[in-house]
């Protein structure tokens, strides 16, 4: 029964997506209440499998090539069972506030289908039991990924924006499929089980495996395609760029943890790039105008926090005396809560974005607290929760849990991620600051109106999550297998920094910014201001880079096929059959006695051979 209801589960929206391809093109209406109802089939079953504390495995052959085989199965653990909840409900929460958002959308048909695509790419994810099953459903998530960023493809920047996403992560992907490939190679399998138990220990599995962590979850240095994603419309990027397909690495690296043991340089690594991107998109977020990119920005800092979290894990001893990696506890915990409090701060936004009639700039919002209470209210719990705000809010939980295993496993690392958390609760109250207090800057703003019910009650569902979630893993027991991980801290020291950080970040961030039309960082410090809003070049590097070297490379390489290849060799060869073709062709002149005098010849070649002759 598990595994039927776990089939039913991964085809539903496949069957949804079909629907509407094949039938609804032009019912924009119907596809998109479709859509809803499949995700709330998702929902129910994955409510039953997770609560009811049903675990499972199994598997069947798809493809074989001589002693090669591809298996599809399901493996659904606790780990599991905690990523099909979030993708379940966050998902769910994004249908619904989509049915207001997209109301008046020309092409929701196409927009829901793609909603349904992507639940069917993220739950294939979410089950798979291997890592070559894994790889496929991590490409359709990819797919699904760009249709939804280009879903207003007449926009020049949405189009161009889906373009970079794809490009970036298939460089990514393609470290990734190395890795899997070389697994495959050194232990004859890539199912997640058998390798849990038996494997070879390498520096270059793991690490080539978390090249499509990299891409996917949009670490340094392949997080560029992220903020560019915002190009989609909102609700997209409370899904897919905020809560579940950028989490998609990190699950990924959690299930990979095995292959990790034993190898202190890649989980090294790991750890370093997440907090490089932790510190750098907090730097960036500071000067950003836009409300999405500021919690595109955020979105990776907080990532980064994930992927920190992991390197750090190792081994530490449970109080039972059984070895377990802390840092996947740590790391999936604070997955769980960001992906409430970001989906919540992303469909605030575009509660904002709507009400004030798709304005996403925060310095032409303002005064929107009396305008917009419900939104003022669910958007201030989320900035709270991102905060840390203590004992009240599920991101206290989870930050201060990977705050404190960074504090037993490397100062320099808790002392960086300390002062990131300072930029985050600073960015933040700027941004809730300017869009909500004093008064409209804009027209727009001054005709802000409180969204509808269905734009309404996923803001009030996901607030409760952000308050509520940071419990489960202190009195819930539904993920007991990923949760007991999770290092609580003891005595005062991350209360103390907790408070401190809110204090001074959030504290600093409301006493130096007015809300005003111009950014007071600006005003005050023109030089850091554009320091931040650069992004340190990045983009521009890569840009050149394309233009520069890739472009002018690929320039020269196709001169050699032209000149080489398709000259030389192709037309070479071309025109010496050609000449042969001709000769041949002038022996044939339909005259009997030049047939006899070339039959005479081949006699007498043919009398030679025999006779010994050496031509």
């Amino acid at each position: 029964m598990p595994i039927q209801l776990a089939t039913i589960l991964l085809l539903l929206p496949l069957a949804s997506a079909a629907f509407i391809a094949l039938f609804l093109r032009r019912q924009g209406t119907l596809a998109s209440w479709v859509s809803v109802a499949t995700a709330t089939g998702i929902a129910l079953i994955a409510g039953h499998l997770v609560f009811r504390g049903l675990r499972f495995n199994a598997s069947m052959e798809w493809l074989r090539f001589g002693d090669f085989a591809i298996s599809l199965g399901f493996k659904f653990d606790d780990l599991a069972a905690l990523m099909l909840a979030i993708v379940a409900l966050v998902g769910l929460c994004v249908h619904v506030f989509s049915l207001g958002y997209m109301h008046d959308d020309k092409a929701r048909a196409r927009y829901f289908g793609g909603l349904s695509v992507f639940m069917f790419s993220m739950l294939g994810i979410v089950l798979a039991d291997n890592l070559f099953m894994m790889f496929i459903f991590w490409e359709l998530v990819g797919f699904s990924s760009y249709l939804l960023i280009n879903h207003w493809h007449e926009k020049t920047s949405a189009s161009d924006a889906a373009k970079k996403a794809f490009i970036v992560n298939r460089v990514g992907d393609f470290g990734f499929l190395l890795g899997i490939i070389m697994c495959y190679w050194l232990n004859g399998t890539v199912n997640l089980t058998d390798l849990a138990h038996h494997h070879v220990f390498s520096r270059a599995i793991p690490l080539l495996l978390f090249c499509g962590a990299v891409g996917k979850s949009a670490q340094m240095p392949l997080h560029v395609w992220l903020p560019d994603a915002m190009e989609g419309p909102t609700p997209v990027s409370a899904l897919i760029h905020a809560a579940t397909m950028v989490a998609a690495g990190i699950y990924m690296l959690c299930r990979i943890e095995p292959l990790f043991a034993g190898v202190p340089d890649a989980l090294n690594v790991v750890m370093w790039i997440g907090v490089i991107t932790a510190v750098y998109a907090a730097f960036c977020a500071v000067a950003q105008s836009d409300i999405k990119k500021v919690l595109a920005y955020s979105t990776l800092s907080q990532l980064g926090y994930m992927v920190a979290a992991f390197g750090l894990g190792s081994i530490v001893m449970h109080p039972d005396a059984v070895s377990i990696p802390a840092g996947v506890g740590a790391a999936m915990f604070h997955l769980m809560t960001h992906a409430f409090f970001k989906a919540l701060l992303f469909l605030g936004s575009g509660a904002v974005i709507y009400a004030c009639h798709h304005e996403q700039d925060i310095f032409k919002m303002g005064g929107l607290r009396k305008k917009l209470p419900l939104t003022f209210i669910t958007f201030t719990i989320g900035v709270a929760a991102i905060s840390g705000l203590p004992f009240i809010t599920a991101g206290f939980f989870s930050k201060d849990a990977i705050l404190n295993l960074a504090l037993q496993k490397n100062h320099l690392v808790f002392a960086i991620l300390a002062f990131t958390a300072v930029l985050t609760a600073f960015y933040m109250t700027r941004l809730w600051k300017l869009v909500f207090l004093g008064e409209p800057r804009s027209e727009s703003a001054e005709h802000a109106h409180e969204v509808g019910p269905s734009m309404a009650l996923p803001l009030i569902v996901l607030a409760v999550f952000s308050v509520i979630g940071g419990y489960t893993a202190i009195y819930g027991h539904a993920f007991d297998g990923v949760l007991k991980l999770v290092p609580h801290a003891e005595g005062s020291t991350i209360l103390i920094v907790s408070l401190g950080i809110l204090i001074v970040g959030a504290g600093g961030a409301f006493a130096f910014y007015q809300p005003a039309a111009t950014d007071t960082l600006a005003q005050k410090s023109p030089g850091l201001f554009a320091l931040l809003a650069s992004k340190l070049f990045i983009d521009e590097a890569y840009n050149y880079y394309v233009a520069k070297i890739q472009q002018r490379f690929a320039m020269f390489l196709n001169l050699l096929e032209q000149v080489f290849l398709a000259g030389i060799i192709i037309r070479g060869l071309a025109g010496v059959v050609g000449l042969v073709g001709l000769g041949a062709r002038a022996l044939h002149t339909g005259r009997l006695s030049a047939y006899v005098y070339w039959f005479l010849i081949g006699v007498v070649l043919l009398w030679g051979y025999a006779a010994g002759w050496k031509f």
